[in-house]
């Protein structure tokens, strides 16, 4: 019998360079997922992703094998993909076992209302991401993408990396959170009561004010074990209901 309702992660950003994150991630599963009947992975599981047509590394055997494993033992695993592991497509969520979800998603439990999102599509302050998100986007440029060699397809990733960290981080803080007035609005639009969401690295818990009342956006943290400043949360609607932030630092 399963202990939780759900749970929700995101940011993780795993990678052949982060080992202890990886075991992080394979002992929540283990220890944690498994004992779960949903699991909702909202986004950037992945550090990068070129295609499914490079699931061959060991590291990622690894991560797919672990899911897949939660997801034969009977939880269902939800996919909404960020903007790191954009371009995931059948192939891997066959492998891991899980269901695509729309990139807003409205889930229910009990008389809770949730709506789930990646985060970046709010973040509509930063008109240059949002200019680059809607170029990659486009389905046309993500058949252009795919249809280059593999070995095109990591050095443009690469490339897109480093300029990233580096426009970020002249950017004020400010305009990569995200737009509250699109928060109202969404949370006004589809009546939902709570929003849980990535992306921003900034976990927390707001109070949104609607005309309908008062609404609470919850966000993930990222992960990251192998740094300076090990860090990682997950969020846990138990059997009643309830919701729980939890550290990894637990497990």
């Amino acid at each position: 019998m399963k202990s939780s309702k759900a749970l929700f992660i995101s940011d993780l950003h795993l990678q052949a360079g982060a080992p202890k994150t990886i075991a992080a991630f394979q002992k929540f599963l283990e220890k944690k997922a498994t004992q779960a009947e949903q699991l909702y992975i909202l986004g950037d599981l992945f550090e990068y992703w070129v295609g499914d047509d490079d699931m061959d590394s060991e590291a990622v055997q690894v991560i797919v094998g672990a899911i897949r494993q939660v997801s034969d033992k009977g939880t269902a695993v939800f996919w909404i993909p960020g903007n790191r592991d954009l371009l995931t497509g059948r192939k891997f969520l066959r492998t891991i076992g899980a269901k695509a979800l729309p990139e807003l998603a409205i889930v229910e439990f009990g008389n809770k209302k949730l709506m789930l999102a990646h985060g970046d599509a709010q973040c509509t302050d930063d008109i240059n991401y949002m200019r680059f998100r809607k170029r990659t986007h486009n389905p046309i440029v993500r058949f252009l993408f795919l249809a280059l060699p593999l070995s095109k397809r990591r050095k443009i990733i690469t490339g897109y990396r480093q300029e990233s960290k580096k426009a970020n981080e002249s950017k004020p803080a400010d305009i990569m959170d995200v737009n509250t007035s699109v928060i109202a609005d969404l949370f006004s639009q589809t009546g939902a009561s709570v929003m849980i969401h990535g992306h921003t690295h900034r976990p927390g818990r707001h109070i949104c004010t609607t005309e309908k009342g008062e609404c609470i956006r919850l966000v993930l943290s990222d992960w990251s074990l192998d740094g300076d400043t090990p860090r990682g949360d997950w969020i846990e609607i138990g059997m009643d209901h309830e919701i729980i932030r939890h550290s990894v630092l637990e497990l």
